[in-house]
């Protein structure tokens, strides 16, 4: 098993613990927070071991899960890349691009596997439906939040919506074009309502919104491509998939025939696609094992972790301009 150690035991923090220490894949040695209060949270019901420094807890693993705020992600990820430790880096994986590629260049220069922890790529009704989105023309994301003022170190492009392109730009293979945005910051420094409208050079565009400030939390995309409709819900792990095709005369009652105002007729087709229910963080974090194990390239690589915040930190400067 893999020896691993977690920086960060904050709410995500205390998750991936949890979890980590409930791996058939890695054995968890322990965690390093020089803040008391998670400390005691975290070991009220349990006795995982607490190391006093970063540095000690990194000369007994093979890899580090770095869970602590964003600010520290550079420092933490370097010191651990420096000691030839593979590491997990929860989104988003810095604040800048200069950092994330200080990261990046460390990481090959060390020759140590780096992952980071866009979750809803594991989510099973993404995975259900993922290899049915074929070049979609017209995406469409909501992602509300209740209020917390844990995730306010960050505006809410880079606490909510990163999630949302991180999941575009592995779909779209397409470069982008341009970038549209506003945002409006009501209870936080940073802004807490974000609307983004990203075009994309092969026509695709894809409309996000998010907000932290929202009554109720929704977490749903939509994909329009030639032939079908696909909606994801990642919060309840629901799918919806409606397929179109030309209607050929065939006699069947079962699929809903339409015509179009010049007489053409098509088929819509129904389809519902098996969802395999999974702790979408546990087998992110699994995923990595295998990456390691068998020296492959992980699923969300740290490249795809700078595209996210490259993407991120432009809608935050067309905000903020």
């Amino acid at each position: 098993m893999i020896k691993i150690g977690v920086f960060g035991a904050g709410h995500l923090g205390r998750i991936h613990i949890n979890l980590l220490n409930s791996s058939n894949k890695f054995k968890l040695v322990g965690f390093y927070d020089p803040d008391k209060n998670s400390i005691n949270k975290l070991n009220e019901k349990n006795n995982f071991k607490c190391y006093d420094s970063p540095l000690k807890l990194i000369k007994e693993v093979d890899v580090i899960d770095i869970v602590s705020p964003t600010s520290s992600h550079l420092e933490m990820a370097m010191l651990a890349i420096d000691n030839k430790k593979h590491v997990f880096i929860e989104k988003p994986i810095s604040y800048s691009i200069n950092d994330a590629n200080k990261i990046i260049r460390n990481a090959k220069k060390n020759n140590v596997i780096g992952q980071v922890g866009h979750v809803e790529r594991f989510n099973p009704a993404f995975k259900a439906v993922k290899k049915l989105i074929d070049k979609p023309m017209f995406i469409e994301c909501h992602r509300l939040s209740e209020f917390n003022p844990r995730g306010t170190d960050v505006s809410v492009v880079l606490d909510l919506m990163i999630h949302d392109i991180d999941i575009i730009l592995n779909l779209v293979n397409s470069k982008i074009k341009s970038i549209e945005a506003s945002g409006v910051s009501v209870v936080s420094k940073s802004p807490d309502i974000c609307n983004a409208r990203i075009l994309f050079e092969s026509g695709c565009v894809a409309n996000l919104t998010s907000s932290r400030i929202s009554l109720k939390k929704m977490r749903k995309a939509r994909f329009f491509q030639k032939d079908a409709y696909i909606s994801i819900d990642y919060l309840f792990k629901k799918v919806e998939v409606v397929k179109i095709k030309d209607y050929d005369g065939a006699s069947n009652d079962l699929p809903l025939i339409i015509q179009n105002a010049e007489g053409e007729k098509k088929r819509i087709f129904f389809e519902n696609p098996p969802i395999i229910e999974s702790n979408a963080i546990l087998e992110e974090l699994e995923s990595f094992a295998d990456s390691i194990n068998q020296n492959t390239p992980p699923l969300v690589s740290l490249e795809d972790g700078k595209n996210a915040i490259e993407i991120a930190n432009k809608i935050i400067s067309k905000i903020t301009s």
